[in-house]
């Protein structure tokens, strides 16, 4: 095999490069000159000729067509280009595109001195300054395909064409990569023999805006001859995405008084177009305000970078003077670098004038006037204020302080959350006899301090004159509660005290009358005139309604006021202990077995209802005994326990020994209690008691019981 010549890979800015023979070659299809350079002019004018164009597809430019990327630009069938109406800015490039069914081809127009309002097209174009053929024998010759997205029926249409100038007769193109035999499979194909390159469907740029393709040439047998050769598709982005607001709701605030030119946010919007051309190419602008007072132009938004920023003066922006202290903007957002051709886009912003704290609170009035009953609490006037800033905030909200007359803190003021009023309140209850008017002064501020050019002036203090009104008041006892001691016993009659009860209302001459309220025994008597309490029956510290030795009895005071008051005093009687209770023993039954071994039958203990020293230690005795003697004993175990014996065993019977114990008062007293002792039959573990009564304890359970109230008495 012969060695073949070099793979040649050109890239040019045309889409299409058609070479059908090797004898084309002499002819470079598309313009003569690639590159103009002109200098801005202060106006471009309608139908007046900027430059001439000249195009050949070397195939004599049937159907030739012209397209200018500017909209107010044309190139007429002569080739010259030309403005559709006077236009002083249309950016820095121009890029006039030429077609015809066998050739594309671009040129551009550089605009010395022109503002820069697009993007350079120059990345995606791979624009070429050298010629896109070289002159020079080769093989595979595989230009870079431009394909504009979004094109319409009919399909599949040709859109480039590879040519092999050393092709070996019977070989054939082949065509791989993705979008072809890689997802999303099918886009491209070619011919096999010809080398031309279709597309079989639209294209979106926004999805995938380059394809990398491979060429190479097979034998028959599908043999790569040479390649691959790289072929790339480029999609040529159309302007068919609005500027989107995805950032929302899109809400700002801005202090009131705020100097001109202040920024209060920014709105940006986002293009899915190709960044690099002017379809995503951004200008903002304010299409509507609501409301439109105190001017229609309260805010501007910086058509670049979509700062919204303040444009009235820091008087106008008054909230308190404003029909509405939000503002509601229709931001638009649209590409072509704002010319009326570009696809638009909208959001709403909100902007809040907040309130800062430039008014200060004022008293309604310079005076109130209350009443309050003496003795009496709680809310007696509610203080109205005004304050023109916000209700919501601290500038509004309102603290108030007393700052005179409460030397006793009987009064407070708090704030009602909910109208921003001054409720004074007592909170300890005034007395008429010793003051009937007071009078406050009160002061008013914000929560949140006031501006710099702000002060609290007089009208943010007030008087408050407070008069008391005399209420007939019930006599007071003193003291409360009156104490006395006595021995309980005491003869009926006895006086035991005289109360005493004054009226509150010194300056009412009343007279005051005396009663029991409440005496839960009985035993008291009170003379409604001079308040002397006696006795009407016995004290008796050992009564339930003594408590811990203190009886307690309630008595009224009555006034004549009309209506009558009533005030209430607490006797409290201390009774001191007599001996007047005879102690007394327990248990009063006992068993035990007509043969017990041990004789020892039951453990007495004794009790008194009096207090030391009229209770223990006890003394134990056998008062007098019915049987022989020598058949009974009782032995001392402590002050409080004594242990009762038999001396021999009995016959199954009952028995009742009579047990004298006598306490340690002075002088003492004696009391003789007889013990029912049950003689009982035990056999076989059983205890019979019949013949001798119906009891059925056992004697260790009685003895058990009787040591377990002995440890109960030494604890």
């Amino acid at each position: 095999m012969q060695p073949r010549t070099p793979l040649v890979v050109c890239v040019l800015l045309s889409q299409v490069l058609l070479l059908t023979s090797a004898e084309d070659l002499d002819c470079t299809p598309g313009f003569q000159q690639k590159v103009f350079h002109i200098n801005q002019p202060a106006e471009f004018i309608e139908d007046q000729s900027i430059l001439n164009l000249t195009f050949s597809d070397c195939k004599g430019n049937n159907k030739l067509r012209y397209e200018v990327s500017n909209p107010y630009f044309k190139v007429n069938s002569d080739g010259g280009l030309v403005a559709l109406r006077n236009i002083t800015a249309v950016g820095r490039t121009l890029f006039i595109h030429a077609r015809t069914p066998h050739a594309e081809d671009m040129a551009e127009l550089v605009i010395v001195g022109g503002k820069d309002i697009q993007g350079s097209l120059q990345d995606i174009f791979k624009f070429a300054r050298t010629s896109p053929v070289p002159r020079q024998k080769r093989s595979i010759v595989v230009s870079p395909i431009l394909i504009p997205e979004n094109q319409r029926q009919p399909f599949p249409r040709d859109v480039g064409k590879v040519v092999d100038s050393d092709r070996p007769e019977g070989s054939k193109f082949r065509l791989t990569g993705k979008g072809v035999d890689q997802e999303p499979k099918g886009i491209f194909r070619i011919n096999e023999n010809t080398g031309s390159v279709s597309v079989t469907r639209s294209l979106d740029r926004e999805m995938i805006a380059t394809y990398q393709l491979f060429v190479e040439t097979t034998d028959v047998n599908g043999k790569t001859l040479e390649g691959p050769v790289p072929l790339e598709v480029i999609v040529i982005d159309q302007n068919d995405n609005r500027p989107i607001f995805r950032e929302g709701p899109y809400v700002g605030h801005v202090m009131e008084g705020s100097p001109t030119g202040t920024t209060v946010m920014r709105m940006t919007a986002i293009d899915a177009d190709d960044p690099a051309t002017d379809n995503a190419l951004l200008r903002y602008n304010i299409r509507q305000q609501t409301p439109d007072k105190p001017s229609p132009n309260m805010f501007y938004i910086d058509p670049e970078k979509g700062d919204i920023v303040t444009v009235v003066s820091p008087a106008l922006l008054d909230r308190e003077t404003l029909e509405n202290p939000k503002y509601e903007l229709i931001i638009e957002a649209q590409d072509m670098a704002g010319l009326d051709v570009g696809l638009t886009g909208t959001a709403t912003a909100t902007i809040v004038i907040d309130d800062k704290n430039d008014h200060s609170p004022k008293f309604t009035k310079k005076e109130f006037q209350a009443t309050v009953e003496e003795g009496a609490v709680g809310v007696i006037v509610n203080l109205t204020v005004e304050d023109k800033d916000d209700p919501t905030t601290g500038a509004w909200r309102a603290a108030y302080t007393i700052i005179n007359g409460n030397p006793g803190q009987s009064f407070e003021i708090h704030t009602n959350p909910q109208t921003n009023e001054g409720m004074l309140s007592v909170v300890k209850p005034l007395d008429y006899e010793i003051s009937a008017f007071h009078t406050l002064l009160i002061k008013v501020e914000n929560e949140d301090p006031l501006v710099p050019d702000v002060s609290y002036g007089p009208s943010s203090t007030a008087t408050v004159h407070i008069t008391v009104l005399d209420v007939n008041e019930g006599p007071v006892f003193y003291p409360d509660p009156m104490m006395v001691t006595r021995r309980e016993n005491i003869s009926v009659g006895s006086v035991l005290l005289t109360v005493n009860a004054t009226d509150p209302d010194s300056l009412q001459h009343q007279t005051i009358r005396y009663s029991v309220y409440k005496d839960p025994a009985g035993w008291l008597n009170i003379n409604p005139i001079n308040g002397t309490v006696d006795t009407t029956a016995v004290l008796d510290r050992e009564s339930p309604f003594v408590h811990n030795s203190v009886y307690t009895a309630l008595f009224l005071a009555i006034d004549s006021g009309d209506p009558p008051a009533t005030g209430t005093g607490t006797l409290l009687i201390t009774l001191e202990d007599v001996n007047d209770n005879a102690p007394f023993i327990y248990p009063t039954v006992a068993e035990v077995c007509d043969d017990a071994k041990n004789l020892s039958f039951v453990i007495l203990g004794a009790s008194d209802k009096d207090l030391h020293p009229n209770t223990d230690p006890f003394k134990f005795e056998i008062h007098k005994q019915t049987v022989p003697d020598k058949v009974w004993k009782i032995s001392k175990i402590n002050n409080t326990h004594a242990l009762v014996s038999l001396l021999q065993n009995l016959n199954k019977a009952n028995y009742n020994l009579p047990i004298m114990v006598t306490d340690s008062g002075k002088p003492p007293m004696t009391n003789v209690t007889d013990l029912r002792v049950q003689v009982c039959s035990c056999r076989n573990s059983k205890v019979d008691c019949n013949a001798a009564g119906a009891l059925h304890a056992s004697v260790p359970a009685l003895l058990l019981l009787c040591l377990f109230s002995l440890a109960c008495k030494l604890a």
